[in-house]
């Protein structure tokens, strides 16, 4: 394993959003297997087998019916599917039937925002469905044909997700529609944002991630309630991007809560606060906010309109060392002592090689690493070496040992900060946002929703 390894996965438009599934969707299928795989389980060998009761498994009850339309106990199980896969199915059974709760709300809202959009002749295609359907089944290397084989596999199915890709569309063409042209923001409040962020150069940044539920004084418990649970299964691994999409009820849901590069005076002074004093990749706890709860996830911070070290690009070569299996730290200890002994002794990049053939160790070279790519605790070192220094031995006795050395650094210059058009788009997504909140709740005050 190589520590110039990996990547990240880019989605477009809706599917920056649609479906991050928190590294569930890994390596994909499994072997088949022979022969009588019920043999076990001492089952009867005749025909004859009696019934008792009767059940169709085909046939589900409705669970709710929105305005005529049907969402079955099976969209909500099928739905439910994507969380347990975006947590490794890792989500205790207590939490389910809370989730589950959460899920047919979430499907209720959606149908309204589809109806919405119908009533006011919003059209979405099936092509356009079944292109952004594909381009997630390509993000995850697969054809639709597999993906939707994959999905079937673990509970879900490529119907549920298509049904979250046109409400998505449609909500936001509506949104389009109806509140788009109808938020204005002056010239002078977008100039006063840019002033005061350069009044602000050198401050810092924060990329925010948040999950916002609304509530009404009687319901205010059961909101915060339901958001410690999120925000615990996020604190024990889950993807804090998966839980955004899937509960959140801000318009940033389509992209995972993201809500971009923000300075704390940016936010209200509830969450302003807690940015401040959270790490990063650390989560808030529920906070009260004007029409519901808040919590939010510190994803990276930056100084404001200031090079970031980590946006650097270093040429670097990494000596690596493997050992035997079963082999025990006292074991390759003096090996370990060579490695760091000849990387910080070797005079730089330019003997490497030879010195790595030397001692038995694997070179390799790259050119593009940028510094923000790297694990924090190799970040940190690598910022403070000088050209042609080594880091400090890393890695393990299983999965092998390395340095990496310095050989070159390309500095970021300066940004220039946001935009005119930047900010104006910032602004107007903020306040759409509030208006979509007040329109979805109209929309849940005038609906006819029979549960059963």
């Amino acid at each position: 394993m190589s520590a110039f390894t990996g990547g990240m996965m880019k989605l477009g438009t809706y599917g920056r959003a649609a479906l991050v599934l928190g590294g569930a969707i890994a390596a994909f299928g499994a072997a088949a297997q022979t022969g009588n795989s019920a043999a076990p389980l001492n089952l009867p060998t005749t025909n004859n087998v009696q019934i008792f009761g009767q059940d169709n498994g085909s046939v589900r009850k409705a669970t709710a019916i929105v305005n005529g339309d049907v969402i079955t106990a099976t969209d909500v199980d099928q739905r439910l599917a994507l969380i347990v896969l975006a947590n490794g199915g890792r989500v205790p059974e207590a939490e389910l039937q809370v989730l589950r709760a959460q899920v047919l709300r979430n499907l209720v809202d959606e149908a309204l925002q589809i109806q919405a959009a119908a009533a006011s002749d919003i059209k979405v295609e099936q092509s356009e469905i079944d292109r952004y359907f594909e381009q997630y089944a390509k993000n995850f290397k697969q054809t639709p044909k597999t993906f939707a084989e994959y999905l079937r596999a673990r509970g879900s199915s490529d119907r549920s997700i298509k049904r979250q890709i046109h409400g998505e569309i449609a909500w936001s063409r509506l949104l389009n529609r109806k509140i788009e042209p109808f938020v204005a923001v002056g010239e002078e409040e977008v100039k006063s944002v840019i002033d005061r962020l350069n009044a602000a150069k050198g401050t810092q940044e924060y990329r925010i991630g948040e999950i916002f539920v609304a509530s009404t004084p009687e319901t205010a418990n059961e909101a915060r309630a339901n958001l410690a649970r999120i925000v615990d299964q996020v604190r024990q691994g889950a993807s804090f991007v998966a839980y955004a999409r899937q509960f959140s009820e801000a318009s940033t849901a389509a992209v995972g809560g993201d809500l971009g590069w923000v300075r704390a005076e940016q936010l209200p002074e509830p969450l302003s606060e807690a940015a401040r004093v959270l790490r990063v990749g650390q989560v808030s706890d529920p906070i009260p906010v004007q029409g519901g709860f808040s919590v939010i996830s510190v994803q990276d911070t930056r100084q404001v309109l200031t090079a970031d070290p980590r946006d650097a690009t270093l040429s670097l070569k990494q000596m690596s060392i493997n050992f035997p299996k079963g082999a025990t730290r006292e074991q390759v200890e003096p090996k370990l002592l060579e490695l760091a002994r000849t990387s910080q002794s070797m005079g730089g990049c330019g003997r490497a090689e030879e010195a790595g053939a030397r001692i038995g160790a694997e070179v390799v070279s790259n050119d593009q690493t940028r510094v923000r790519d790297l694990p924090p605790a190799l970040q940190e070192m690598l910022l403070k070496l000088d050209i042609g220094q080594a880091t400090n031995p890393f890695g393990s006795v299983d999965e092998g040992v390395r340095v990496l050395v310095l050989c070159g650094r390309d500095d970021p210059e300066a940004t220039s900060g946001p935009s005119f058009e930047q900010v104006y788009a910032q602004l107007e997504e903020e306040r759409v946002n509030r208006r979509a909140r007040r329109y979805l709740r109209d929309l849940r005050r005038d609906a006819v929703v029979d549960y059963r």
